[in-house]
Formats: structure tokens, C-alpha cells, sequence
């Protein structure tokens, strides 16, 4: 397959090589691989969606076949009813903190694999709810959230090993309602309560304070978010749920951009991702949705109906096997 106008070529284009049947990314000078693995998964990436709920909270945790199409199934519960947890997860475990309304320092873990309830895994630093979670095959981060004021704090674990969290730095600016996604490499942290449109990145193997990465095409809080390796996705959100999707190169810096539209306007809904897909699920529309919608990082374009939660539910918590922390 040959290119014959690279020089035109947006940085973090993406395109299907027909001879190498790969997914390929352009960095600016050159066509490189994206990489991709198989998750020791018979069934293929799975996505959890943790939580939710509001007014009447719940402990559901479902899952879905990324690759598929259909309705949710259940996985499993959380040891409490909450929603505005942060999530993050290794190709093994999937991590969920925090708490809402009684804000909590306890993170739960559950096996992605199988099916079943969750498990303690540890304690924060500090107790939150509405708080952000990103990750990479070895760290987890959390951050961002509320109670009794907004916090800019961020701290770590080591997501093969149980035990508490440690200090790792600071976002730029203090918020609840932020929301987060990843590379191997790079943790990618937008949007706030106070309606921002603050773009922060960290580097996820360091510690160390947030650095700037750009702006959202507007402010917000509480968008959905999910990655592969190459592209991050902020969906809907605050102010008002909106169905605008935008995203963002991870190894560049730089603002979001229009990717599409959500099948349905939300806030408060979150994705789940595998190299080739992103599933965004439940939120507020106003009224609790159900509603599961997809996109193809690759073809920029409009959300296409994915299936339902079992429950309708604001709020809940997404994690993956296969997102693009992950390689």
C-alpha cells in the first residue's frame, strides 16, 4: 500500500494498510504500526462498567465483548452501592476508588477475566468521590475529586500488588468531575467542576506534578473518556449533557478535536476500549440512561447503538483489558 501525499497527512492520522492488514498511524514524518496484543481472554476485550446510579445508588458491576455487539451481562457487585468512582486496570485487574455520597479512601479490585464480586484492595491517600483513574500495564493512577472541597492531588499504585496508595504529584489545577485516559506512556487528565477546558498530562512511570497538554474544544466536567495507544476520547459532558465526541494524539501536545456525535446527549457516561474500539456506556441525559454507543478510533464520524446496561444507571466507572495504557 503506498501513500502518495504524506506531506498532507494531519499528525495522528489513522488508516487500515490493506497488504499488512494493520492499523497504522501517521507521526508526522512516517507510517508506524500500531500495536496491539490479545488479552488472555477466550471471549476477547471486555469492558466493566463499575457502579452508578443516583438517587438510588448501586453496586453492579457489568461487562461487555468490545469487539460484539449486544446488551450487557452481569459481572459481578462492588462491596458498596457508589457511583463517581475513578477506575483504571492492568490486562488482569480492574481498580475502582473512592465513594459518593460518604466520600471514601477504599479501592476495590475485581479478576476482568472471570466474574465476580469485587475485592479491598488498599486505601488512597486521601478519601474522594467524582475522582479520575488512568493506567498502564503497571501503575494506576488517582486523582482530582471532592470532599470536602475540590482536590488537585494524585497518587499511585502498583496494580499486581494489593496495598495502599502513595503520593505522586499534583494536576495543575484542584477539580472534581475530571476525567482521564492513557498511552504505555502518558497519562492524559481534562476538563473539571469548574467547567475548564485544562488539558493536563503526566508521564506515568515518574512522579511528579502535571504539565500542560492543551484544551478541550470547550469546558466541561464529567465527559466520558477511553484510549488506545495512539488516540484519547473525551465524550459528552457538562455543562448540559452534549453528544459532541473529541479527541486527541497522546504523544503529541495539543487541543482536542470534533471527532463526532454520541447516539444520545449525557454527562456522567464513561468508555471502555480495545485497540480498535470505543464503547461509551450509562449516564444522565436527564433521567439515568442505559444507553451503550461505539465509535472506531481509526474513521472519525458519529456514535452506532452498541446495546444496554442491565441497569440504567449515572455514573459509572469504566475499566478494560485491552485499553491503550496497555501496549
Amino acid at each position: 500500500m503506498t501513500q502518495s501525499s504524506d506531506a498532507i497527512v494531519p499528525l495522528g492520522a489513522m488508516r487500515f494498510n490493506s497488504d499488512s492488514q494493520k492499523l497504522e498511524y501517521w507521526n508526522g514524518g512516517a507510517w508506524f504500526q500500531i500495536k496491539t496484543f490479545s488479552p488472555n481472554l477466550d471471549g476477547g476485550a471486555r469492558g466493566l462498567f463499575i457502579g452508578g446510579g443516583y438517587p438510588n445508588n448501586q453496586n453492579v458491576i457489568d461487562f461487555i465483548t468490545i469487539s460484539s455487539q449486544g446488551n450487557a451481562t452481569d459481572f459481578g457487585d462492588l462491596n458498596n452501592a457508589t457511583l463517581l468512582q475513578g477506575a483504571c486496570s492492568s490486562r488482569t485487574r480492574g481498580l475502582a476508588a473512592g465513594a459518593y455520597p460518604s466520600a471514601s479512601n477504599v479501592i476495590d479490585f475485581v479478576t476482568i477475566s472471570s466474574t465476580g464480586n469485587a475485592q479491598d484492595f488498599g486505601d488512597r491517600t486521601t478519601a474522594q468521590y467524582n475522582l479520575f483513574g488512568l493506567s498502564n500495564e503497571t501503575r494506576g493512577l488517582f486523582g482530582g475529586g471532592h470532599s470536602p472541597s475540590a482536590t488537585n492531588i494524585i497518587d499511585f499504585v502498583t496494580i499486581a500488588q494489593k496495598g495502599n496508595a502513595v503520593d505522586f504529584g499534583d494536576t495543575s489545577q484542584a477539580g472534581h468531575g475530571v476525567i482521564a485516559c492513557a498511552s504505555p506512556t502518558r497519562g492524559v487528565i481534562g476538563g473539571n467542576s469548574n467547567d475548564t477546558n485544562v488539558i493536563d498530562f503526566v508521564t506515568i512511570a515518574t512522579t511528579g506534578n502535571a504539565a500542560d497538554f492543551g484544551d478541550l474544544i470547550r469546558g466541561a466536567h464529567n465527559l466520558g473518556s477511553a484510549s488506545n495507544t495512539t488516540r484519547g476520547l473525551f465524550a459528552g459532558g457538562g455543562a448540559g449533557p452534549k453528544t459532541e465526541i473529541q479527541f486527541i494524539t497522546i504523544a503529541s501536545l495539543g487541543n482536542a478535536v470534533f471527532f463526532g456525535n454520541l447516539t444520545v446527549a449525557r454527562l456522567c457516561e464513561d468508555g471502555v476500549s480495545s485497540p480498535v474500539r470505543c464503547a461509551f456506556g450509562g449516564g444522565y441525559e436527564p433521567g439515568n440512561s442505559s444507553v451503550i454507543d461505539y465509535v472506531a478510533f481509526a474513521t472519525e464520524g458519529d456514535a452506532v447503538d452498541f446495546g444496554d446496561l442491565t441497569t440504567a444507571r449515572h455514573a459509572p466507572s469504566g475499566v478494560s483489558n485491552a485499553h491503550g495504557g496497555l501496549g
